[in-house]
């Protein structure tokens, strides 16, 4: 029951900020925008905090709602660097209210979220980078799905109100490949803490899993995308599909076995 009410605080949270750019049409960095990001960072993040305590919690709703708090954290240090940044509200805000929704529904299907051992130091170093990784990721993809939708309101000749909110695709592509480095450089750093965590617990440098696949699958996608787009200039729409698939790799590494342990095994 606590578990739940924590959820939907949390959920509440994000509400408003999702609302904003909606409510005055336009997606801006002005006092609100800090104060609703602000207040949905804290309802997510004290969610965490209080459910994780001193243990790692390998559900699925655990997770999700840890990913939408470090995305959300990302995004505020984003908007700090580029205020462009921002304009991306529309696109993600929603998405990670829908994470949101999903973690909270989970959160009854699957029951009491299982533990695992007690956080040491090497855990706590692998969990950050994946989840930071993992956020990183997740702007990237809402920024290319950005320069998706405004290319296709370009080629349509149909702009409208809500492509208005967003981020021109030059901005939006500027920020996607910027999201992508900083992602793989951390991918690459996550892949290696995870195996020196896996030979610290079991002596082995590598064991087959799901995971491990898929997260080998997005570093490979991930930096084919980036040279390509260094040697070739690749951008636009294909690189965006690109980036998504990316993601999609990502997503079922990070989340992907948690959902069918958690939810299709339970």
């Amino acid at each position: 029951m606590n578990s739940m009410v924590l959820s939907l605080s949390a959920l509440a949270s994000l509400l408003p900020a999702t609302l904003l750019p909606f409510v005055r049409h336009a997606a801006r960095a002005d006092a609100v925008f800090w104060l609703l990001l602000g207040a949905a960072l804290a309802g997510t993040s004290a969610l965490s905090i209080v459910s994780l305590g001193a243990q790692w919690q390998t559900g699925l709703a655990a997770a999700l709602w840890l990913a939408v708090a470090a995305a959300l954290g990302l995004f505020g240090l984003l908007v700090i660097l580029s205020r462009e940044a921002a304009r991306l509200a529309p696109l993600l805000l929603p998405y990670l209210l829908i994470l949101g929704a999903l973690a909270t529904a989970f959160g009854l299907l699957a029951g009491p979220e299982p533990l695992a051992a007690r956080l040491d130091g090497w855990l706590i170093a692998h969990i950050a980078v994946s989840v930071t990784t993992y956020a990183l990721c997740t702007l990237a993809a809402v920024a290319s799905s950005a320069v998706f939708v405004q290319e296709r309101a370009l080629k349509r000749r149909a702009p409208n109100a809500f492509t208005r909110m967003l981020p021109s695709v030059a901005d939006a592509e500027r920020l996607e490949v910027r999201l992508l480095g900083a992602g793989e450089a951390i991918l690459g750093l996550g892949i290696a803490t995870g195996i020196s965590e896996l030979y610290v617990t079991s002596g082995a440098l590598f064991t087959f899993s799901h995971k491990t696949l898929f997260s080998l699958l997005a570093f490979l996608v991930i930096g084919g995308l980036l040279l390509l787009h260094y040697r070739s200039g690749l951008r636009g729409r294909r690189a965006a599909r690109i980036v998504l698939v990316g993601y999609l790799l990502l997503t079922l590494a990070y989340l992907g076995v948690k959902f069918v342990t958690d939810i299709l095994l339970a």
